[in-house]
Parts: C-alpha cells; sequence; structure tokens
C-alpha cells in the first residue's frame, strides 16, 4: 500500500487517479475507498459544503480548513483551484446555493492568509470572482462585487506585476449602465460603482502594479461616474437648500459622486488631465454644456477635491477646451465660460506669478475674438459678459497688489481711440475692455490713492477719459467713481444736488501720501475733467458723471491745500459755459448745475460757512429767476430759457468767491491774482502744467503742451514758479508776471524761443560757447554782498551793527 501511495506521489499519476475519484464520486459512489485516496485539502473543501445549500457553510469543517491552510500556505494555490472549479461546476448547472458557499469560503481564506502568500491565492480568487461577474444573474454579480472590494481593502506587502484588471473596469463600468427595472438597476449600479471605486483603490496606491490613470481605464471609469450623477437632483438645487442628501450606500448618484471625490482626490499632478479630459469629452458628446448646471456641479465636486495646489490645472484645462470650441455656438462657449467663473475663484488663491497674467490674457483673447464674430449679436453679449464675470471673480480672489496689475494689464491692452476712426470692431473691443476693467475694478479696495493711480495707468485711463465716443468716456468716469470711492459716497453723488447737507456724507481727514498725490497729479486729472466737459457729444449721464468724480475727489480729499484748486476750476467750468461757442444751450445749462452743486459741496466738506451761504443765496436765486441753471438736468429745456450771459446776478463772482475762503481762514491769494482755470491764466493746473499726453481733439479740445515745455518736479508742485533761463527773479518781475497779459506773455515766449532757435541755427561754435557757458551765481552773491556792505560800515559808529543775515534785500533771494 505504501509503495502505491509512493507511486501516486508522481505528479502525472496523482492527476490520473484524481480523475478516476472524481468520476466514481460522481457516480454516487458512496463507499469511501475513492474519498480515502483524495488529497487532505480537497477532504477539507468538501467537507465545508453541506448536503442542501440552505443549511449554508459547515463552519466547523471552515475552521479546519482555514487551520490547514495556514500551517500549510503552498496549498493554498490548490484549494483556490478547487473551489474555483468546484463553484465553475455550480454556476453551470445553476446551483446558485452552492456557488454562495464556495465564494464565502474564499473570502474567508482571504482574510486569513498572511499578505506574504497571498499572491499564492489571489490568482484562484480574482478567477472565481471573474467567473461570478461573467455570469447572467444580479445576485452573482453583486456578490462577486463584494468579494473583490473585500480584496481591495487588503494591503499587499509584494506587487503582482503581473495582474491586469482590464476586464474587472470593463465589467464594473458595464455594471454602472445597467437598464434592468428600477430595484435591480440599482442594485448592479451600485455594484458597479463600488467595484470601480474598489479598483482605483487597489492599483493607485502603487506604481509597479497597472496603471489605472491609462486613458483606456480613464474612458471607462469617469463616463460611468458621469452617467450615474446625472440622475441625482442635486445639482438642480440651490447649494445649501433643498431635502437633505440620500444616504449614498443605497443611491447611485451620490455613491458615483462619492467615488467621483476619491478618483480626483488621489490624482497626482500629473494624472489631473488624465481626469479631466473623459469629463470634458463626456459633456461635449452627450450635450450637456446647455443648460449647465451639472457641469458647474461637476466641476465643483473637482476643484474641491482636487489638491489644492493642483486646481490651477483644472481652470487651464477648461480654458483650453474654450480654445479648441472657438468655432461652437455662443450659446454653449458662454455656459463653459459660465462653469469657468463658477470654479475660478477657488484657482485664484493658489494662482502667482504668470498664471495670473496668463490667466487673464487667455479670457482678454476670447474678448477679442468674441468682437470678430458674426453670430446673434444678443448670444455674442452673453457670452462677453459671462468672460468679463469670469474676469471679475478671478481678480476678487487675488491680493490687491495683483489686482492692480492686471488692471494695468488690461488698460495696456486698450486700443488708443483715435478720433477718426470709424472702426465699429475697434469701438466694441475698447467698450469690452473698458468694462473688464470696471469689473475689477469694483473688486479692488482702494487705501491709498498713490498705490492705485501709478502714473503708467492713470496717464491712460485719462488719455481713454477724452475718447471720442461718449458711451466710452462714461465707462472710463465709472472706473474713476469706483476706485476713488473708499467711504461708499458714491450713491450719495451720483447725482448733482445743491442739499448736500441732507446726503450724511462720510468724511475723513485726507492723510499726507493721498496730498502729495493730489499735489503731484493733480493738474492732470483737473485737466482732463476740464477738457472732458468741453466735448458737444456729451450727453447728461456725462456730464453727470464727471461731477461725481469732482465731487469724490473733494470728499476724499478734504484738506484746505486742495480748496483753491478746486475752486479755481469750478471758476473754469462757469467761464466754460458762459464763454463756449462749441457746446449748446442744454450743455451750458448742465455745466452751470453741477458748478452751483459743486460750490455748495466744497464749504461743506472743508467747512466755509460764509462761502456756503453765499453758494445758498445763489441757488435761492436761481430757484426763484432761473430754474435751469439748478439740478436735475435734463436732455431738453424750455425754448424760452434764459442764457446765463443775461443773468449776471446769479453767476459766481471770483472776488467773493475770495472774500468768502478769506474769511474762512485760508489764503485766496492764488485764487484771487489768477485767472480761473481754462481761462489762459498761469495757475498750477493751466498753461505750462499740462501734459502732452492729452492730445487735441477734432472739436478743439484746449488742452495741449506747448512745444518744449519741460514737465518736471517743479511744474507738478502747485505754487511753485520754474525759474527760466536768464530770467530775471526780481519783486518787480513777479509783479509783472501777474499783471501783464497773458496772450502778450505767450507771444513774448514764442518769440524769444524762435531767437534762440534762430540763434543756435546760424551762430559760430565760438559764440555758442560763450553763450553757454555758466556763470558763477556764489560769485554774483558775494560780489553783491561786499558792494551793499560797504556804505553801511560807515554809518555803523552811530548805530549797532546788523549781522548780514537779518538783512532784507529782496533783490538778492534767489528762489
Amino acid at each position: 500500500m505504501s509503495l502505491v501511495r509512493c507511486c501516486f506521489e508522481a505528479s502525472d499519476v496523482t492527476e490520473v487517479f484524481e480523475q478516476m475519484v472524481q468520476k466514481c464520486t460522481d457516480a454516487g459512489c458512496c463507499c469511501g475507498c475513492c474519498s480515502a485516496l483524495r488529497p487532505r485539502y480537497k477532504r477539507l473543501v468538501d467537507n465545508i459544503f453541506p448536503v442542501t445549500p440552505q443549511d449554508g457553510l459547515v463552519k466547523a469543517n471552515m475552521e479546519k480548513l482555514t487551520f490547514y491552510s495556514l500551517s500549510s500556505p503552498e496549498k493554498l494555490d490548490r484549494i483556490g483551484e478547487y473551489l474555483y472549479q468546484k463553484a465553475a461546476r455550480d454556476i453551470y448547472r445553476k446551483r446558485h446555493g452552492f456557488v454562495i458557499i464556495a465564494m464565502e469560503a474564499m473570502d474567508q481564506l482571504l482574510v486569513a492568509c498572511h499578505a506574504q502568500t497571498l499572491n499564492l491565492f489571489v490568482e484562484s480568487f480574482l478567477k472565481m470572482v471573474q467567473k461570478l461577474l461573467e455570469s447572467t444573474e444580479p445576485q452573482l454579480q453583486i456578490l462577486a462585487t463584494q468579494s473583490f472590494v473585500k480584496f481591495a481593502n487588503i494591503e499587499e506587502d509584494t506587487p503582482s506585476y503581473h495582474r491586469r484588471y482590464d476586464f474587472f473596469v470593463s465589467k464594473f463600468s458595464a455594471m454602472c449602465h445597467s437598464g434592468d427595472d428600477r430595484e435591480i438597476r440599482d442594485n448592479i449600479r451600485t455594484a458597479g460603482i463600488r467595484g470601480l471605486q474598489a479598483v482605483v483603490r487597489k492599483t493607485v496606491s502603487d506604481d509597479l502594479v497597472e496603471n489605472i490613470w491609462e486613458p483606456v481605464h480613464m474612458d471607462k471609469i469617469v463616463p460611468s461616474l458621469l452617467f450615474n450623477m446625472q440622475d441625482s437632483g442635486f445639482h438642480m438645487k440651490e447649494p445649501g437648500g433643498g431635502e437633505s442628501a440620500p444616504d449614498s450606500k443605497a443611491d447611485p448618484p451620490m455613491l458615483a459622486e462619492t467615488c467621483m471625490r476619491e478618483l480626483v482626490g488621489r490624482a497626482s499632478f500629473g494624472h489631473i488631465r488624465a481626469v479631466l479630459r473623459p469629463v470634458l469629452k463626456h459633456f461635449d458628446l452627450h450635450e450637456l454644456w446647455v443648460p449647465n448646471q451639472f457641469a458647474i456641479h461637476t466641476f465643483r465636486i473637482i476643484i474641491f477635491s482636487i489638491q489644492a495646489q493642483y486646481s490651477y490645472t483644472v481652470v487651464e484645462t477648461l480654458m483650453a477646451h474654450l480654445d479648441d470650441n472657438t468655432k461652437a455656438t455662443p450659446t454653449i462657449r458662454t455656459s463653459i465660460v459660465d462653469v469657468l467663473s463658477k470654479i475660478i475663484a477657488i484657482a485664484a488663491v493658489e494662482s502667482v506669478g504668470p498664471s495670473v497674467l496668463e490667466i487673464i490674457n487667455s479670457l482678454l483673447g476670447h474678448l477679442k475674438d468674441s468682437v470678430r464674430h458674426v453670430m446673434s449679436q444678443t448670444e455674442e453679449k452673453l457670452y462677453q459678459e459671462a468672460l468679463i464675470n469670469a474676469l471679475g471673480e478671478f481678480a476678487n480672489h487675488l491680493p490687491d497688489y495683483q489686482k492692480i496689475e492686471i488692471m494695468m494689464f488690461i488698460m495696456n491692452k486698450i486700443p488708443y481711440p483715435l478720433v477718426d476712426s470709424n472702426s465699429q470692431a475697434d469701438n466694441l473691443l475698447q467698450s469690452i475692455l473698458l468694462k473688464s476693467l470696471l469689473k475689477v475694478g469694483t473688486k479692488y479696495q482702494t487705501i491709498h490713492l498713490n498705490t492705485t493711480f501709478p502714473i503708467s495707468f492713470l496717464e491712460p485711463l485719462l488719455r481713454m477719459s477724452l475718447a471720442p465716443d461718449p458711451e466710452m468716456r462714461l465707462l472710463v468716469q465709472r472706473i474713476l467713481h469706483t476706485l476713488i470711492d473708499r467711504h461708499h459716497n458714491l450713491e450719495k453723488l451720483i447725482k448733482p444736488t445743491i442739499n448736500v447737507k441732507e446726503l450724511d456724507l462720510t468724511l475723513e481727514k485726507s492723510s499726507r501720501p493721498d496730498l502729495i498725490f493730489i499735489n503731484k497729479h493733480g493738474p492732470i486729472i483737473y485737466d482732463a475733467l476740464y477738457t472732458n466737459l468741453q466735448m458737444d457729444t456729451n450727453t447728461v449721464e456725462n456730464i453727470e458723471a464727471v461731477y461725481t468724480t469732482l465731487a469724490l475727489l473733494c470728499v476724499e480729499l478734504s484738506s484746505g491745500e486742495t480748496v483753491i484748486d478746486l475752486l479755481q476750476l469750478v471758476l473754469g467750468i462757469q467761464s466754460l459755459a458762459l464763454n463756449s461757442t462749441i457746446l449748446s444751450a442744454s450743455q451750458k445749462f448742465h455745466l452751470h448745475a453741477i458748478v452751483i452743486s459743486l460750490l455748495t459741496l466744497i464749504p461743506v466738506v472743508i467747512p466755509i460757512p460764509a462761502l456756503y451761504d453765499y453758494a445758498a443765496r445763489i441757488g435761492k436765486a436761481r430757484k426763484r429767476d432761473a430754474t435751469h441753471l439748478l439740478p436735475d438736468l435734463r436732455e431738453q429745456y424750455a425754448a424760452n430759457c434764459q442764457l446765463a450771459n443775461k443773468l449776471p446776478h446769479l453767476m459766481i463772482d471770483q472776488m467773493a468767491v475770495c472774500e468768502y475762503v478769506k474769511a474762512g481762514g485760508l489764503d485766496p491769494t492764488r485764487l484771487s491774482h489768477i485767472s480761473p482755470y481754462g481761462a489762459g491764466g498761469t495757475s498750477a493746473m493751466a498753461g505750462t502744467q499740462r501734459h502732452s499726453w492729452v492730445e487735441t481733439s477734432a472739436k478743439g479740445s484746449v488742452v495741449e503742451l506747448a512745444t518744449g515745455t519741460e514737465v518736471d518736479s517743479a511744474s507738478s508742485s502747485p505754487g511753485v514758479q520754474r525759474k527760466l533761463p536768464e530770467e530775471e527773479l526780481t519783486f518787480e518781475s513777479m509783479k509783472h508776471v501777474l499783471s501783464e497779459n497773458p496772450e502778450a506773455r505767450k507771444e513774448a515766449e514764442a518769440e524769444k524761443r524762435e531767437q534762440i532757435s534762430h540763434t543756435f541755427r546760424t551762430a559760430s561754435f565760438n559764440e555758442l560757447t560763450k553763450r553757454t557757458q555758466p556763470k558763477n551765481k556764489l560769485n554774483e552773491i558775494f560780489k553783491s554782498l561786499s558792494e551793499t556792505n560797504g556804505p553801511r560800515q560807515s554809518t555803523n559808529e552811530k548805530k549797532p551793527s546788523v549781522p548780514v543775515y537779518e538783512q532784507n534785500f529782496p533783490e538778492l533771494f534767489i528762489h
């Protein structure tokens, strides 16, 4: 007998004997002789099955099998293979009860096996799971999925390089699309989603096994999840509202969302696009962009689940998809941009440096392309508004210094408005970019004006404020309103009014940096606003917008240092309304209305009671005799309205204003001795102080810098007169400057420049050298002092000596 057993140990003989025993058993032999000769692991496996499947797994025998497996791990692969063979026969014979018992035994052995020996058993286990999944019975498919999930939760110490999961990805994805009756369908779909989740968990943690991020897998997993998420009504509800979410254990849509979050959360930087690509493809193929509630919901899930530092990749991918859909309908493009605007704020927090301007540049590029589209105008406008909203949402979550950079970047993209430009596309582009700039400006909180308005941003903005198109000029004024208003006074000053005390304005003392800013840049700001008011294309909205800008400047820069400049400008606007030959009667009435409104506002912001009473008296007189010279502004006035030139008693008197300013404790010298702003005077804001960037318009803009005028720190400081070459600075000369006719002085300066230019063109080199040789001013001063000290020393014998530095010699003062 022992010899026979030794012979049976040979592999070939053993296989033959086992086949004979199996045939005998199948034939119904019950003598037990054959069974006694079967291998022990097979006897142990056979003993775990009951006579009838309803009795369930024989637990005592299962414990013996488990003990045997742990003590003889080399038998695990044979045990698994034998269980698989028995289950395959039972599936074929439709004895599903025994199949369930075999799968339960597999699960227990899987949990009991040590990690080092798991590979010996897994192949048989996966074959059995696959066999059950291939069956048409939903019960067996669900059972196989549950077993696979248990397997996926076990961590293996040694990876299996040859193991592949292609079948499981395909089968689980197919189960996600089950179309049976509702109850069975939901159970199978839930099992399919759980299976996909298990595959991802099993493969994503180990780079040595199959790469689940390959397109062949993602193109099945992601659409399957999205297909189930579509059935959820959650994305149709407002965030934070509606009913509570259903239980994800029984609800395929919510389970699919959970799986999507896990999938995206496990993706590294290099794998983000592998997930996003099939998402975008799914929305394109199934036309899910319009309406886009589900798209917004999906991308919110993605952006919140992804690692924070990778969020920019989502925005970048979505914008690239928008680039690929430039020929799509405006409705689809609008929906894509709308989705972008809902998630771009999250990415803005992590965007720094070039990535910020890259996003802005891309959005501006789409705006430019939109201008050139010939599609439905209404739909294109919606698309442009969506782009502008996305731009604003992105800027809203950036730090302030980056918002300034964005505004400067947009400003540089705006084409310069030419007076003779009739290009509708250029005008539309300018308008759209200005709207974008305004949108960013609404997200910015101004602290200091010098930070908000660097000269590289202020000058182009003021240049744009003189565009030929009144709508563009209005947009620029609204941008200024948004950036200047720091105390939320904009709504109160949106319309001109003489009832200023009823506005309840929020006032705060100006800081030193703000005063430095207005002293330096006030001339070009006032110049641009003054020139703006001269344009005969201004509407009521344009005039009111300029008033609001001036009123905000007055409120935000409330200081005695700015009163004279503002009053000078107010008198200049009145002079413009009286003397202009290109403005209509209605436009002149508008100017008079904002003049009295500003004159009433200034003494309230900077308390000057006498000036306020004077403005109130003029307001009452106009209310009695000429209501058309008061707010509110109207497009048309009655034909019998008298021009202001015939009502001199209702005009603001310059000398009276000077007296009331002096009564208020301020020095009115600059206001009393200089002509009103724009009347040819030599004030700090007029004449040579104007910058050359403001070009003369076709309508006769008066703002142009004279040729050869130099703008330096002296010219940008109000009240500081700049010394011209070879100019005598004495008391008499200064008096002469203030008293002479401005036109005569201009002609003399022009003639002098012409003579100098002629001399330098015709004179010889020696003559030019003598002319341009610098003079030693110190020697002249010392010589003058010695000459003046000589005669005085002869009288010092009778009078006490007076130090030189206490002697007053006005003609020797150097400015």
